[in-house]
């Protein structure tokens, strides 16, 4: 299957998301990405700047390895 998105797992890290998307917030509102195809959504929960990743998942101990079954 070919797309033009491509999500990827990162091992105890972020969710990156290349190509042409649209990330929304809870009321359905599309958050301002000033251009970018490429970045990082945070898995961990401790960054300080959501729902971006800003690294804080290599200080917070956050473990996950996902793999496709």
């Amino acid at each position: 299957i070919m797309s033009d998105v491509v999500v990827k797992l990162r091992d105890h890290g972020p969710i990156l998301i290349s190509g042409d998307f649209v990330i929304e917030d809870g009321q359905g509102e599309p958050i301002d990405l000033a251009g970018k195809t490429n970045i990082a959504l945070c898995r961990c929960g401790s960054t300080k700047n959501s729902p971006f990743c800003d690294g804080t998942h290599k200080d917070c101990g956050f473990i996950a390895e996902n793999r496709a079954k």
